[in-house]
């Protein structure tokens, strides 16, 4: 397996990933700034944290003036998804170093997590296509939060730029790659539903996350009776 070979399939993986990223990553700069944080803790966070959603609801909870104690639940609670992407791509490279695999781990994203498990459809796993993808996708959110942190507030709401659609309009791209039969349809269209109607039942933010963990249950309770290719 030549390695050049993995790193270019990396980066061609990461490509719109990045053309997402930087919008939305110019975004969180911006409102982190507005938030109050300077330059370097903006930069920091995307370098520590990496993650778009974690980011931004602890952006939203600083300006709201919200407890330490309760913005770090939060966002513990948002990236525990996380645990299950990892234990997902855990049986294609468990013949690798555990630490190497621990790196990976801290740089998976929605993203480069659907891009992965998209591409071990028709290729050998690679440590090199890994590490090409996660370098240029985080490479990416770290120089659009910069961009953004820099920029401050002088481009005044972000709304009006159309930058706001930035997140719903990658994941959606995303899912588009996850729906290669009638069970992912099927499972996409449950979660939809339940997300829809425990958002309606129950105050917060918890229906993404239920939804996601119930559709994937019944998306395994599925398997035997429509097969992988159903």
């Amino acid at each position: 397996m030549d390695w050049r070979e993995e790193v270019g399939r990396g980066l061609k993986s990461a490509f719109p990933i990045v053309l997402g990223y930087l919008p939305l990553g110019f975004v969180y700069g911006v409102l982190a700034r507005e938030a109050g944080l300077d330059l370097f803790t903006i930069v920091l966070m995307s370098v520590l944290v990496y993650a778009g959603s974690a980011q931004f609801i602890a952006v939203s909870l600083l300006a709201s003036g919200a407890a330490v104690l309760s913005i770090v639940f939060t966002v513990f609670l948002v990236n525990l998804r996380h645990l299950l992407m990892s234990a997902s791509l855990a049986p294609y490279l468990r013949r690798h170093h555990p630490g190497l695999l621990a790196l990976l781990s801290a740089e998976i994203t929605d993203e480069t997590f659907a891009m992965a498990m998209a591409h071990y459809a028709h290729h050998k796993p690679s440590l090199f296509y890994h590490f090409a993808l996660h370098l240029a996708s985080h490479s990416s959110w770290v120089l659009a939060s910069f961009l953004g942190g820099l920029m401050g507030n002088i481009l005044g709401d972000p709304g009006r730029w159309g930058f706001n659609f930035a997140l719903p309009a990658m994941f959606i791209i995303l899912l588009i790659f996850q729906l290669k039969n009638k069970k992912t349809l099927l499972v996409a269209g449950i979660a939809a539903s339940l997300s829809i109607a425990i958002a309606i039942l129950l105050p917060g933010n918890w229906n993404i996350i239920l939804a996601a963990c119930l559709a994937a249950a019944i998306g395994v309770a599925l398997e035997p009776w429509m097969g992988t290719s159903g």
